[in-house]
Formats: structure tokens, sequence, C-alpha cells
């Protein structure tokens, strides 16, 4: 009989991946992106064991939001304190000094809320232009551009 192999942490590879968000729409770049973090996108994919790929977002401040979304989506977090609930517009925040967060808060919500969502979360590199420090990982492309295009129904 023929057992399914269970990937042990020290056996997990983990490759580089630079994808560009540029004109991309925000929920479907998050998916695929979150789909890589947690490795599931392998054959050798484990639940329990961090074996995703290392992901580079260049371009974060031309993600695309359909919709009315730039004006009516609005990310809540809450600072602890009491009455600290606190709120920002996404359309906002991309026009402002972090737009990064935008796409960093729409990958890390499709993560688990565990340990290991916040392992593979640090796996994740979100830059606002193109230039990024992470050239001597020698990173491929990953044309999420094509996956994630609407195909036209007849």
């Amino acid at each position: 009989m023929k057992l399914t192999e269970s990937l042990k942490p020290a056996n997990a590879e983990n490759n580089w991946f630079v994808v560009d968000a540029t004109d991309v729409p925000l929920g479907r770049l998050s998916t695929v992106i979150a789909s890589r973090l947690r490795g599931k996108h392998k054959p050798a994919f484990t639940t329990h064991v961090d074996c995703g790929d290392n992901i580079i977002v260049v371009n974060a401040e031309r993600v695309r939001l359909t919709g009315r979304k730039m004006g009516t989506m609005e990310f809540f977090w809450h600072t602890g304190f009491p009455g600290g609930i606190k709120s920002v517009i996404a359309g906002k925040e991309l026009e402002g000094k972090h737009p990064e967060r935008v796409v960093q808060r729409g990958i890390k919500r499709m993560l688990p809320k565990t340990k290991l969502g916040r392992a593979q979360f640090s796996r994740l590199y979100v830059y606002e232009g193109t230039e990024h420090p992470h050239t001597a990982q020698k990173p491929e492309t990953l044309d999420v551009a094509s996956m994630v295009a609407k195909k036209n129904h007849k």
C-alpha cells in the first residue's frame, strides 16, 4: 500500500518569486499570493508545515480596486485602548505614505490566524516602486496578471 508522504520542515523547499501588481485586482492578486505563501500549489503540500514560497510584490501602489472600492472599502483595527477603533479608506491609503499596506492587509487576512500563518506572512515582501533589495536571491517572475485575467464568457 502506498501512503502519502508527510513533508518535514527540514525538507521544505522555498523558492523566490517577484509579482508585479500593476493593474491587477486586489482580491485576485491576494488569493494567488496567499495560496503561494501557504504552498498549496505544490504536490507535497502539508497543512502543518511552512512549505510555501517567498513572494516579492512590486508596484503595490498601482494595484486596482474595482467598482467603488476606492471610496468605500474601509479597513478597521483596534489599538487595544478603550474607544481605540481606527479605520482608513483604501483609496486614501493608496495615495498616502504607505500604499503597500493595502496589499499586505488583503493577503494577511487570507492566511491562517495561527503561528504558522504569521510565519508564512513573514515571507511576503511588498514594495511601493519597482525596486527591491532581493536581487541576490535570483527571484523568478510570476505573471499573476495572466493567471487572474477574467475570461469573456459567451
